[in-house]
């Protein structure tokens, strides 16, 4: 009889679950039974397992053999589990110390020839077993750099079943060539410790690990973004795009065909503050799950910025399909940018999907194989022409849509969600002189150092409290804790007496006035934040307010 146990993490979303992997070997008839609630591609690890181990050159025991996933109660899927259950059922048959593998987590699937694969999530899976208090993991060697990336972890990345037999047994380690489909052109950043053949005899775990703590790369290195100063015209959407960088509001653009709405929202993330180091692993732990990280640039350090085509269906933007639910574009787009092109042709369920999220920062989705949580902390930036053929309102006219056409297209985007959106622009078709002449407008560069400037001043401002944007504020605290200057609010509750503005419309006029004094470096709103604030809100002109800009 053998017993032998090490762990492995079960992912739901973005969480992890810490799952001890068991194995036990019993005289009778050889076979191999897996339980603990698997999927169907987790329950294959039977296979590849026993063809893994018995092409690494280790016998396969003729027993008994049962392999428990505990907790039984939590659904596991994938094949993450299957290098945890290759080495527990080597330790159970003798052919390593159980105690060398009681206290590691493994993650990884196995081939048929024993190389250990990439999976997908191994930074929740990671942060999830630092938070359980290992220590030492084990990892495919193609994304121990993303492993790395969570502080006081000792990461060890391997090609080969082998290696890691070799390493736990302290034996001279084999070498094994780089599999050209995995390939990624990097070097083995997690066993340049070992020695290799030709070299002598293995270090052993303990200083394998130990050389593979520390921090992981630059991030994912992107290009330039697209310059603002290519947008020829448009001063009012270009401050209200400012406006939206500077609090991370929502920001809704009108105007016909070839106006530049596109160009605009391509151009926000170049303006918005790099990601803080927390942002980062958030944003790099969603993209893991999704199986989106480029090889070898493990940490997302920029704000991310995802477009889907108007045929994205509601599982697709918020999260779903078969089985435990998958990240959706709200999630890819955390700490980033949703830019919806032409976002009446959305279907009107995908749209109304996003009215929580926008409102909670997250998104729950429920599915019989369980409930998955995930973070949706986005900037929404819808786009739509004022028509169905565009030329609405246009000079020179020559639109065929009747009335109610127009009605019926404008009236895709609900009421509901429209009301979340602190920023509606109006955005004029491009006169020959804004687009032939040479006086363009400013870079992203100066921009984006303003909206540094404002981020900093909305931080010190809410330093004794959880929140470091005008967005994140609730109305409530907003209205009770941070007081706008004496009689300012008149214009604006006057709107809200004639219907013009809901409860939430008043909120959020307040957070896009702190907004505007942040910019303007005002300690607090006056009436000239408060009315412009209502412009970009309402859209309804009051005076010349915008006139002279920020």
């Amino acid at each position: 009889m053998g017993f032998a146990r090490t762990c492995s993490v079960a992912l739901i979303g973005v969480e992890g679950v810490v799952v001890e992997v068991q194995a036990d070997l019993e005289p009778g008839v050889a076979a191999f039974t897996l339980v603990g609630l698997p999927d169907k591609s987790l329950t294959e690890s039977r296979d590849r397992v026993r063809a893994a181990i018995v092409n690494s050159g280790e016998s396969w025991p003729q027993k008994k053999l049962t392999v428990g996933l505990s907790p039984a109660s939590v659904p596991k899927s994938g094949s993450s589990f299957d290098l945890a259950v290759a080495c527990a059922v080597l330790a159970a048959n003798d052919r390593i110390a159980p105690t060398s593998i009681a206290d590691l987590m493994m993650i990884g699937e196995l081939g048929l020839d024993g190389r250990v694969r990439p999976v997908r999530g191994v930074l929740p899976a990671v942060l999830a077993a630092a938070d359980a208090g290992y220590r030492h993991v084990v990892v495919p060697e193609r994304t121990a750099a993303e492993a790395a990336l969570v502080p006081g972890i000792a990461v060890l990345g391997v090609r080969s079943l082998r290696q890691l037999v070799a390493v736990l047994n302290d034996e001279p380690v084999p070498e094994e060539d780089e599999d050209s489909a995995d390939s990624d052109g990097r070097p083995d950043p997690m066993l340049a410790g070992l020695t290799m053949p030709g070299g002598g005899a293995g270090t052993g775990l303990g200083n394998a690990l130990g050389g593979g703590t520390g921090t992981a790369g630059s991030g994912y290195g992107t290009q330039d973004s697209p310059d603002l100063a290519d947008v020829a015209g448009q001063r009012v959407a270009r401050l209200a795009l400012e406006v939206a960088a500077a609090g991370g509001h929502h920001l809704y653009l009108k105007g016909p065909p070839g106006a530049g709405k596109t160009m605009l929202a391509e151009r926000l993330p170049g303006i918005l503050p790099p990601l803080t180091r927390q942002e980062s692993l958030e944003v790099t732990a969603v993209h893991s799950v999704a199986g989106i990280l480029p090889p070898g640039r493990p940490l997302v350090d920029t704000p991310p910025y995802c477009a889907p085509h108007h045929s994205a269906t509601m599982p697709s933007l918020v999260g779903g399909g078969s089985g435990l639910p998958r990240p959706g574009a709200v999630s890819l787009a955390h700490r980033g940018v949703l830019f919806l092109d032409e976002a009446p042709e959305f279907s009107g369920r995908a749209l109304d999907a996003l009215r929580q999220p926008l409102e909670a920062g997250h998104v729950v989705v429920a599915r019989a194989a369980g409930v998955m949580r995930l973070p949706a902390r986005f900037m929404l930036v819808l786009a739509a022409n004022p028509c169905p053929c565009g030329r609405h309102s246009m000079l020179g006219g020559g639109c065929d849509c009747t009335p109610a056409a127009v009605r019926r297209y404008q009236s895709r985007l609900s009421g509901p969600l429209l009301d979340r959106i602190d920023l509606r622009v109006e955005v004029e078709a491009v006169s020959r002189s804004d687009l032939i002449g040479s006086d363009r407008g400013e870079s992203s560069a100066l921009v984006a150092a303003r909206v540094r400037e404002a981020r900093a001043r909305a931080a010190a401002r809410y330093a004794d409290s959880p929140w470091r944007t005008n967005s994140d504020i609730p109305g409530h605290q907003l209205r009770t804790r941070w007081h706008v200057a004496p009689g300012a609010l008149h214009a604006a509750e006057r709107d809200m007496e004639r219907g013009l503005l809901t409860a939430r419309g008043l909120d959020r006029v307040l957070r896009v006035a702190w907004t505007l004094a942040d910019l303007a470096a005002h300690p607090r709103p006056d009436t000239g934040d408060i009315q412009q604030a209502l412009q970009l809100r309402t859209g309804i002109s009051r005076g010349a307010v915008l006139a002279g800009g920020i």
